[in-house]
């Protein structure tokens, strides 16, 4: 059944709720799995958009990579929840490695950047502000001691909002659109 009736009244179970036992789902911890859900559910779209482009990162094409951080975010998730699943320093190391790899292809940054430019760089700005707002979830969480976290985790999600506005850099730089400052008016 995909309903239950048992969050009716504005509450829910985490992985280590005990019989009966159950928590607001406006807690910390609620609010920072559905921030991640909510991540994970726009990546979808950005994988779909971009598994039809003729670039790459090292070996990997962008869809590949945003894949790559669907799975991680479900660890992260698990995590958050109280499960003992963690994504691990080796995973933030191997996206630094994309990061470092796309910045070698960019002009260096100045400014700001409007977003946009392609549909696909636009999908990637959104995604960062999505990081951005999960790992404020997260932290606000883990501060409030509603859970723990591993460091390795906090880095990945700081890290993750990064590897976004590279791939939204790159989308637009790979495409021929020159990146607009704003104005400031």
């Amino acid at each position: 059944m995909l309903y239950t009736r048992k969050g009716d009244a504005g509450t829910t179970k985490d992985f280590k709720s005990g019989p009966g036992e159950r928590k607001s789902k406006s807690s910390c911890q609620t609010e920072a799995l559905g921030a991640l859900d909510e991540l994970n559910s726009f990546l979808g779209l950005v994988k779909i958009k971009s598994a039809g482009v003729d670039w790459r990162v090292g070996a990997e094409i962008p869809s590949e990579i945003v894949g790559w951080a669907q799975n991680c975010l479900f660890s992260i998730q698990a995590e958050v929840a109280g499960a003992d699943k963690k994504v691990g320093q080796n995973k933030v190391m191997e996206m630094e490695q994309w990061i470092d790899r796309i910045e070698k292809e960019l002009p260096p940054i100045k400014t700001f950047f409007i977003s946009g430019g392609t549909e696909l760089a636009a999908l990637f700005d959104v995604s960062r502000t999505l990081a951005r707002k999960a790992e404020r979830r997260v932290v606000g969480g883990a501060e409030a001691g509603e859970f723990k976290i591993d460091p390795a985790t906090l880095a990945f999600l700081n890290r993750l909002s990064s590897l976004f506005y590279a791939l939204a850099r790159l989308s637009n730089h790979k495409s021929g659109i020159k990146e607009q400052p704003p104005t400031y008016n």
